[in-house]
């Protein structure tokens, strides 16, 4: 057996037609997105509560700290890296099942992954939507009124609260999502996770499902995780040289 460990992955993955690719924070980290546990991660800066669905519906102050906070992001700047656009490539080689992310930035649908290969089982920070009607907008001019001065923007419509689609604390789960992605993990042949400490639950339980079937299970991610008893490989590298490394040793 090769002593490479990202050749072992791709001898694990190799057979596999329809991958499932589970992401996580760590994979948007070099992009310049800051993770939320680690040392420099968000829940060392920010009191937790603030991302709580109560408070955000309670507190016009805590709405007010959340407008400054989404629209002064490095989100905004961020572009795709390695890691996304590897994703994209399995998805261009036809061997994705899906990608289920974690993640809010919307970089795996920049980097080209199509949405019907795609789910965001926590949302996205680019649409906002009326807490009291069905009305939706651009993030970014919802951005705009904010930086003209609203500091509590409502909706013009109702006049309801509005918020990102992003998944607050205490906020119902996305059903339709978390049924796509459970769907993904059935058809799925091998996962896939990256950049993630497989402890967020229930998100983290769609790529369990997979691998509760006994298909190979590979994990990429700086640092522990709560699934590294039960996975075929572990790999402590880099998400994006990673998986691009990984993906074209795939390819061949």
């Amino acid at each position: 057996m090769t002593a490479d460990p990202i050749e072992r992955a791709a001898d694990l993955l190799r057979g596999s037609s329809r991958l499932l690719v589970f992401t996580g924070a760590g994979i948007s980290t070099e992009s310049g997105i800051p993770d939320f546990r680690g040392p420099d991660g968000l829940w060392n800066t920010v009191d937790p509560e603030d991302f709580t669905f109560e408070r955000y519906l309670e507190s016009a102050a805590a709405r007010r700290r959340s407008w400054i906070r989404w629209s002064t992001s490095p989100l905004r700047q961020a572009r795709p890296n390695q890691g996304h656009l590897a994703t994209t490539e399995v998805a261009r080689l036809g061997r994705l099942a899906g990608c289920v992310t974690q993640n809010i930035d919307g970089l795996h649908r920049a980097a080209g992954l199509a949405d019907e290969l795609l789910v965001e089982v926590h949302g996205n920070v680019w649409t906002v939507r009326c807490l009291r009607c069905p009305a939706e907008w651009p993030t970014e001019k919802v951005f705009d009124r904010v930086e003209a001065g609203e500091e509590d923007p409502h909706c013009p419509r109702c006049g309801g609260i509005i918020k990102l689609t992003v998944i607050s604390f205490g906020q119902a789960m996305p059903a339709a999502e978390m049924h796509r992605g459970y769907a993904m993990a059935q058809a799925a042949d091998a996962v896939l996770a990256v950049g993630t400490t497989l402890s967020v639950w229930p998100a983290a339980d769609i790529p369990l499902a997979a691998a509760r079937r006994g298909v190979p299970f590979v994990i990429v991610n700086l640092g522990p995780t709560d699934c590294d008893g039960i996975a075929d490989l572990k790999l402590e590298t880099p998400a994006g040289p990673t998986m691009s490394r990984l993906i074209d040793l795939l390819g061949r």
